[in-house]
């Protein structure tokens, strides 16, 4: 059973009564939103699908966590930012000044990827959350019960408990009203008016009514346990650096449960994702990232989709943008050929092909590798590619090319510079020479058959004979060899496209000036 399944049974079994089955995820907009962080989504948005193929009605919903304070300036982003630093992300100026704030900036750049992914989501803001008074009775609460949240907090810590600490805790940011940091000091509150006082590093200080004031919020772990009540969760992922046994999830799930008599949602772990040949790991807080949209410029999105549905969430694995890309690539291509085939039998496999898709699966699709392959040498035009496949009797609607061919050479031209071969501007004399008297004999023959042979097809139908042997292994072997050279002698390499196409992205007079020798 696939793993997106075997939770969502599990989810039912828990809650069999459950009219609604929300699942949520979130994310603090700290920077462009990885694909690390993209587990987060995909964890849940798989469990969302697997309840609904189930019967059930679901709400996915997605917070941004953009009330959290801005703590760090990102390497790629202008370092006078530090002076916002302590304020929420909602609160700061879009660094590229194409948004109302930084927050929003990245929030629109993942929502679009998300689109593009045909992922539909629910997304919950909680600066306008927090702002619009929605919370105002937890934040009281949690205000009245701070002791037994202090008391919770420090059974997951080591350093003992004070009474002086527990008398001056309180479970809440409070940004300031005058320079809008967090740099504030709760002085007193007042149980009974509701009334807080406070001051802040910048000389400023007041009174504020807990039932009117708007810049306040739920530290982390009171807050996650919070919105699990307030929106009736039932499921949410969370990564490894949540799920140790002092981790946020389990604090979160003890105080759900003593200060908001809730249940804390099921869970589910997850590794981090990593790209491949990079030791770091992924942070939007460092600049040090890969995200979704970028990924997609390599990628079909649901490829990306597939990689994250066949592992499991506690396993960790990375993506590759080298050589990996063709191997990824060829490996989809021949599970969904074998899925619609009705030959694909391993059932994590087949389900993992129907998660990656959302709507119907589109087959008439020219192979990544063969596209890269032939590309660079029409120096990437894709009506002359749509030409060579034509000829070689795989007629494809040019938008059907150009959807690969976007992203092949996008691949090559930033990431894999070593797949752009091209056709020798001069015949390989050494190495012709280093070729047995049999095998430049097939080059002479080839040459002929070049000449007489009008199109490719009857080319190749004449191919396979010209180094035929008895002993069909001993044949294999020579036909090895036979395109080795081929390969050698036109792209200076011993592999390259079919040879096929090969034949037909390269001139009949390149060919021979290449191939024949006097």
């Amino acid at each position: 059973m696939h793993w997106a399944y075997k939770i969502a049974n599990e989810i039912i079994e828990k809650y069999p009564n459950k009219e609604t089955y929300v699942c949520a995820s979130g994310i603090s907009p700290s920077g462009s939103v990885h694909i690390g962080n993209f587990r987060e989504i995909i964890t849940s948005y798989f469990v969302v699908k697997a309840l609904k193929n189930l019967g059930k009605k679901t709400r996915f919903i997605f917070s941004w966590d953009d009330f959290d304070r801005f703590r760090k300036v990102p390497n790629n982003i202008d370092p006078s930012f530090s002076k916002y630093i302590g304020q929420s992300y909602s609160s700061i100026p879009d660094p590229y000044g194409c948004h109302s704030s930084f927050a929003e900036h990245f929030e629109k750049e993942f929502e679009n990827a998300l689109i593009d992914f045909g992922i539909e989501i629910e997304f919950i803001y909680q600066s306008k959350e927090y702002s619009s008074g929605r919370y105002k009775d937890e934040i009281i609460h949690a205000l009245e019960t701070r002791k037994e949240i202090y008391d919770i907090l420090m059974k997951f810590k080591t350093n003992a408990p004070t009474e002086q600490e527990r008398s001056e805790f309180y479970p809440i940011t409070l940004y300031c009203e005058n320079c809008e940091k967090d740099d504030t000091k709760i002085t007193n509150y007042n149980s009974k008016s509701k009334i807080l006082s406070y001051s802040c590093s910048c000389s400023y200080s007041n009174l504020l009514n807990v039932n009117d004031a708007r810049n306040i919020k739920l530290n982390w772990k009171i807050d996650w346990a919070m919105r699990w009540m307030k929106e009736d969760v039932v499921f949410e992922p969370g990564g490894r650096d949540h799920s140790s046994e002092t981790g946020s999830y389990n604090v979160s799930n003890e105080i759900a449960k003593t200060i908001f008599n809730f249940d804390a949602p099921h869970y589910a772990p997850y590794e981090f994702i990593g790209i491949k040949g990079q030791n770091k790991k992924m942070s939007s807080s460092t600049g040090n990232l890969i995200t979704p949209a970028e990924l997609m410029k390599v990628y079909l999105p649901e490829i990306i989709l597939f990689m994250f549905a066949r592992y499991k969430p506690t396993a960790s694995f990375n993506i590759g943008l080298d050589e990996d890309v063709i191997k990824n690539y060829s490996e989809f291509e021949r599970y969904k050929a074998n899925f619609m085939n009705h030959t694909l039998h391993d059932q994590d496999l087949l389900q993992s092909i129907e998660f990656a898709h959302n709507s119907a699966i589109e087959t008439e699709l020219p192979k990544f590798n063969h596209i890269a392959s032939i590309l660079p040498l029409v120096n990437y035009n894709v009506d002359l590619l749509q030409n060579i496949f034509e000829n070689n009797g795989e007629p494809y609607p040019i938008e059907k090319i150009r959807k690969i061919s976007q992203r092949a050479e996008y691949w090559i031209k930033k990431y894999y510079p070593q797949k752009h071969i091209i056709v020798n501007q001069q015949q390989e004399t050494e190495y012709y020479h280093s070729l047995t008297k049999q095998q430049q004999n097939w080059l002479t023959v080839l040459c002929d058959q070049i000449f007489k042979n009008e199109s490719t097809e009857n080319l190749m139908k004449e191919l396979y004979s010209i180094c035929y042997h008895e002993d069909k292994k001993l044949m294999k072997t020579n036909q090895k060899h036979f395109f080795t050279m081929i390969y050698q002698l036109v792209l200076n390499r011993p592999s390259g496209p079919p040879i096929p196409l090969l034949f037909e992205a390269v001139s009949k007079n390149e060919l021979i000036t290449l191939l024949k020798f006097h």
